[in-house]
């Protein structure tokens, strides 16, 4: 590969990741990878100034502005920092900037690993706030920033015109809290506190934001009115005085005493509320900052130094498997205490079954841990020649360690789940999809009732619900006779459903609102569906192998058969009143489009899959007829194009009864 191939597929690459990583909140690969690939393409581009172009991510900052969001141009460019990886290299960048430092030397603060925005306040009240975006362009967030409770919005004393730049970032603590509860739910972890602080200030609802309890420091001013200051420390102080939360800095003269300060602060990184994934070192004189000036992407006055991400070898005591709310059986790694960057890890995540087996991560080995985006610990790899003898490879759990249930791995996909109808792990999720308008539609029975009557031990399973006790529902906090009433009268009107609307509240795995239907009019109940082989759920339209197969190993399964029991004996309708026995349009796909006169869509919809038809919502050689009704759009002009036939209104009801037309 010749020197422009390679830099045109650096560019590529840190374009995909800077994307992700500023637009989209995710980090696909690790800031220390994430350098290393920016630090390569800088030599290219060095070695060969020739290649260099405007658009290069060596010569802009990350992020673009989201359309979400109104654009902001910020009054003074938000720039980025050139990155130094070595002391070496530190002491280069402080020798080259010593003459023009001077006395006032330099300030050296932690990187807060958060998200960049700059604040406008006018008159000392709060105007507007906005994310750096491309360091020009910003998105408008003030109303997310306005939840930040140690945010001043109005400030005392302050100058008529002020901007200054800080760091959004989510406290440890919180993060935490959060991925507890996510891991509690089932829910992928989120990867590190920057991209939960990303995501959460870029939440369209305030009110998600400000549950998530962001904070922020600020570090810089950007611009001021009628005040002038001669170093950043002063200008910090100022901050201060006015109530901001400001970047502890501190000022050094001499450049061994700022390597010292720069180790310091990566020796004590965890003692800081937010995740630090570097110091900063900058010129303290503004005055010399302004006679050093910057480049098209990053100031000449100021560096960032990064620290290399930390690891350190444990022993694997045990892997352990948990169960989310979705089923996902999920494995973890429990390690003899280990310290690592700051904190004593006792687990590491081993993701799935894949990962365990791809890296061959047995009990008793000793692997290398790091901390995925400074958090999350990880085993990164096995050091084999410490293995036991006696170390077996790991096998995956056969059966859900929560109900002792059959699991299964998703078709085309890594996760393992527990198909257990009546799994403890999964019981809240169930019940609530059992409860909603895709499935028994109990109005009433919604996350927070569910939870309440889960917490109070009233029901264990979606077949206790019609079992319900409405004396006992009364004594529940927010009930009362009116409510408790109606909920019961809810859940015992939802009886009365068509089979259709219990198929789909099942859960089973494949099986939606278009397939439940489908096969409550081909089989009519629901004992004949329950001893419907796999070639005879073949035969049912719109019905695969995979569906076909899932459908199965639900029914056969004891959980299963213990609830669709209950389910029988509280008289919940196993029959469908739309038995599919007349076929006259078996085989015939229609496309509605238009306003009928007679019919609804779904009325229509539900007269043709009645009679064995099948309904589209696009056309294409295979539809067999477009019925057309009045203001009839581009999918009556495509059936003319293709040729397909097109029926009136009166036309399809003399279809629908039979008629010749």
């Amino acid at each position: 590969m010749n020197a422009k191939e390679e830099i045109e597929r650096l560019r590529a690459e840190i374009e995909k990741y800077s994307r992700a990583y500023y637009e989209e909140n995710t980090s696909l690969i690790s800031d220390f990878e994430f350098d290393a690939l920016m630090r390569r393409l800088e030599e290219l581009e060095r070695q060969h100034p020739e290649l260099v172009t405007p658009d290069s991510p060596t010569q802009k900052v990350g992020g673009r502005a989201s359309a979400a969001f109104a654009p902001v141009r910020h009054e003074v460019p938000l720039e980025s920092l050139n990155d130094v990886f070595s002391y070496d290299e530190a002491l280069a960048f402080l020798q080259k900037t010593r003459d023009a430092a001077g006395a006032a030397g330099y300030a050296v603060e932690p990187k807060v690993d958060g998200l960049s925005v700059a604040l406008y306040y006018e008159n000392g009240v709060l105007a507007h706030g906005a994310t750096r975006g491309d360091g020009v362009t910003g998105e408008d967030v003030t109303q997310n920033l306005m939840t930040i409770a140690t945010l001043p919005k109005r400030l005392s004393g302050a100058p008529a015109r002020l901007a200054v730049r800080g760091e959004v970032f989510m406290p440890r603590s919180v993060f935490e809290q959060l991925n507890a509860e996510r891991e509690a739910a089932g829910q992928p972890l989120l990867a590190n506190p920057r991209n939960a602080a990303a995501g959460s200030m870029r939440q369209l609802d305030p009110r998600v934001t400000a549950e998530r309890k962001l904070d922020m420091v600020v570090f810089n001013i950007q611009s001021v009115s009628g005040i002038a200051f001669e170093t950043h420390i002063e200008s910090l102080d100022f901050l201060r005085s006015l109530g901001f939360k400001v970047i502890d800095s501190r000022l050094v003269t001499a450049p061994e005493a700022c390597l010292d300060e720069i180790r310091r602060l990566g020796e004590e990184r965890e003692r800081f509320e937010f995740d630090i994934d570097g110091a900063v070192v900058k010129v303290n004189s503004l005055a010399a900052r302004a006679e050093l000036g910057s480049t098209s992407k990053a100031p000449r006055w100021a560096v960032a130094f990064k620290y290399p991400p930390e690891e350190k070898p444990t022993r694997v005591v045990d892997i352990v498997v948990s169960v989310g709310r979705t089923g996902v059986l999920t494995p973890k790694a429990v390690v003899e205490p280990v310290r690592l960057a700051g904190t004593t890890v006792t687990n590491a995540s081993l993701h799935n079954e894949d990962y365990i087996r791809e890296k061959d991560i047995r009990v008793g080995d000793t692997v290398i841990l790091r901390k995925a985006g400074e958090i999350i610990p990880e085993v990164v790899a096995v050091d084999f020649s410490k293995r036991p003898t006696d170390a077996e490879p790991y096998r995956f759990s056969e059966t859900c360690p929560e109900c002792g249930g059959p699991v299964s791995r998703d078709e085309g996909g890594a996760a393992i789940r527990c198909r257990g109808a009546e799994c403890p792990a999964q019981l809240l999720r169930n019940i609530i999809h059992f409860a909603s308008s895709a499935g028994m539609d109990i109005e009433g029975l919604g996350e927070a009732v569910v939870q309440q009557l889960l917490d109070a031990k009233m029901i264990a399973s979606a077949a206790d619900l019609y079992y319900l006790d409405e004396t006992k529902l009364r004594e529940l906090p927010r009930f009362g006779d009116v409510s408790a009433a109606k909920l019961i009268a809810n859940i015992e009107k939802s009886k009365e459903n068509d089979l259709w609307r219990l198929i789909s509240a099942l859960g089973i795995q494949q099986v939606g609102q278009t397939a439940a239907k489908a096969l409550a009019r081909h089989f009519g109940s629901m004992d004949a569906l329950e001893k419907a082989s796999e070639e005879e759920l073949l035969a049912v339209e719109d019905i695969g192998a995979v569906t076909a197969r899932s459908i199965r190993q639900w029914f056969e399964n004891p959980q299963s058969q213990h609830i669709l029991r209950r389910l029988r004996e509280a008289g919940v309708n196993m029959e469908s009143r739309a038995r599919l026995t007349d076929r006259r349009f078996a085989g015939l796909t229609f496309v509605l489009t238009g306003t009928l006169k007679n019919y609804t869509r779904e009325q229509a919809t539900e007269a043709i899959q009645q009679r064995g038809g099948k309904v589209s919502s696009s056309v294409s050689k295979k539809t067999s007829y477009v019925v057309a009704g009045e203001e009839a759009g581009s999918k009556l002009t495509k059936a003319q194009s293709l040729g397909v036939p097109v029926l009136t209104e009166e036309e399809f009801e003399r279809m629908l009864s039979g008629q010749p037309q």
